[in-house]
């Protein structure tokens, strides 16, 4: 075999083997994994770590997704025993909050509208509509690195998603801030695909029964008192101009004024539990993830229910995205 062929058949050799060990391209991966979005049904379980406070809290999250678009996600915080379920079925989004027997109804596009670092097939529309996708590929895994589709991204702009080599299933998801510092991780375990579910195991009452089992339904509250909590991103320009307690036949109610370059109130008082027989609250807002619960926002407030207590931030000055910046700063024991 004389040289020329001899370097022919080496780099013939070479492609082949290459070609063997899966190398793949960003635009196949993701054909791939448009593909795998396709399945009947998935179940996940993740955990899913909040730095955005005085002290990182971790969520455990169970998912369950029937194509096309019935939901059920449950994220549990068991040291602030904290529960909160999405649901998503023919009738519409619901937000459950099982300790305070209390849903909430929207009719809104969750979770198309926005990023959902627990949901498959939301970090996928993520990379497809990302035209300045990053891709790099490691040993195990397909790794990208996008642009949210949050509603407040300023905050939260960009994202590193990893997908299994073997099956492509979701490893882990890393939403960062403007530093590039991750403030959200998402690690996902027990992911399995092509999973059959009824529609049953998205009705609301059953889904409600369920959650209940994980944190039953809170007696009677009887400490009125709670730890008024501050922004710690109150926005530039505006500052704390009054703050105000008001008695209530069901204890106190707080009202905090900011005013300046723009100005918005935020109320805080102590949560009722609904009676047994409660349906759901229709709202006319849209549900919001704010990282440590999920709440409602529409276009002059944000209201949510965290550790017992009712929160509102309204305003005629702010815009959604920051009225949800406001809202995700409002934790432990913040600067006035």
């Amino acid at each position: 075999m004389n040289k020329k062929i001899w370097l022919l058949f080496v780099g013939l050799t070479v492609m082949l083997l290459l070609t063997a060990c899966g190398t793949k391209s960003k635009e196949d991966v993701l054909t791939d994994l448009k593909e795998k979005v396709e399945t009947k049904g998935y179940k996940a379980d993740a955990e899913m770590t909040l730095k955005m406070g005085t002290e990182p809290q971790t969520y455990e999250v169970e998912v369950w997704h029937k194509d096309p678009d019935f939901y059920r996600v449950n994220l549990k915080n068991s040291a602030k025993n904290q529960s909160q379920m999405i649901l998503k079925n023919e009738e519409g989004v619901y937000v459950l909050t099982p300790a305070l027997n209390k849903s909430f109804k929207f009719q809104s596009e969750w979770p198309e509208n926005s990023s959902q670092a627990y949901l498959y097939e939301s970090l996928v529309k993520d990379i497809e509509e990302d035209k300045d996708v990053k891709f790099s590929a490691t040993d195990k895994y397909y790794v990208f690195e996008t642009k949210t589709r949050y509603q407040n991204n300023k905050m939260l702009p960009t994202q590193e998603i990893a997908f299994s080599k073997k099956d492509l299933s979701p490893v882990s998801v890393k939403v960062k801030d403007v530093e590039g510092v991750a403030l959200v991780t998402v690690k996902f375990s027990n992911v399995k695909f092509d999973v059959s579910f009824d529609k049953k195991d998205f009705d609301l009452q059953k889904s409600m029964t369920a959650a209940k089992m994980v944190i039953p339904v809170m007696g009677e509250i009887e400490d009125k008192e709670f730890a008024v909590k501050y922004p710690e991103e109150p926005l530039e320009g505006v500052s704390l101009v009054e703050e105000k307690k008001m008695a209530t036949e069901n204890g106190n109610r707080v009202i905090l004024t900011y005013d300046g370059e723009k100005s918005y109130t935020i109320i805080q008082e102590k949560a009722e539990v609904a009676p047994a027989t409660a349906g759901p609250i229709v709202s006319k807002g849209d549900p919001v993830d704010l990282g440590f619960t999920i709440g409602e926002v529409t276009d002059s407030k944000v209201s949510w229910t965290f550790e017992g207590v009712d929160y509102t931030i309204a305003s005629s000055d702010l815009t959604r995205d920051e009225l949800v910046t406001v809202a995700r700063s409002v934790q432990g024991e913040a600067i006035k």
